[in-house]
């Protein structure tokens, strides 16, 4: 995928959570789900909508980054069992490596710890993480 692509695509996600049709994760299944023809029907989406504020609002693990891991599945994920996950598993790792190389963490309560919750600042981050992760999701497909 050239540059161009990828930015309109990560733009996409981002334009996804500002608008609040989505928030991170769902934003960043929506974008890749698209851009590989939707294997999966839209409405899929909802596998991810557990995920927002580290899942649940909790804090752990950054739902963009859940979102871009999830969706690296529609196309390298098992579909059966027994199969191959070699690939699935490296990507994965790779994608996370990434993430935490250039945002220094993959906790949401540690990516968000400078911004009063639900504030523009706030959002403007997220909006930007959104649109990072989906990008280095679809860089890897």
């Amino acid at each position: 995928m050239n540059e161009a692509a990828l930015e309109e695509f990560k733009q996409k996600a981002e334009e996804l959570y500002r608008s609040g049709d989505y928030l991170c994760s769902e934003a960043v299944f929506t974008v890749v789900n698209d851009y590989l023809g939707q294997p999966l029907p839209p409405e899929a989406v909802r596998i991810t909508s557990g995920l927002p504020g580290g899942i649940g609002f909790a804090g752990c693990t950054c739902g963009a980054l859940s979102g871009a891991i999830l969706s690296l599945g529609l196309k390298y994920g098992r579909t059966g069992p027994r199969q191959d996950n070699e690939k699935i598993l490296a990507l994965s790792k790779e994608l996370h490596d990434e993430f935490k190389k250039k945002f220094g963490s993959t906790c949401c309560r540690v990516l968000i710890r400078n911004f009063t919750f639900g504030s523009p600042e706030h959002r403007e981050h997220c909006i930007k993480v959104t649109g990072e992760a989906a990008k280095m999701a679809l860089e890897k497909l």
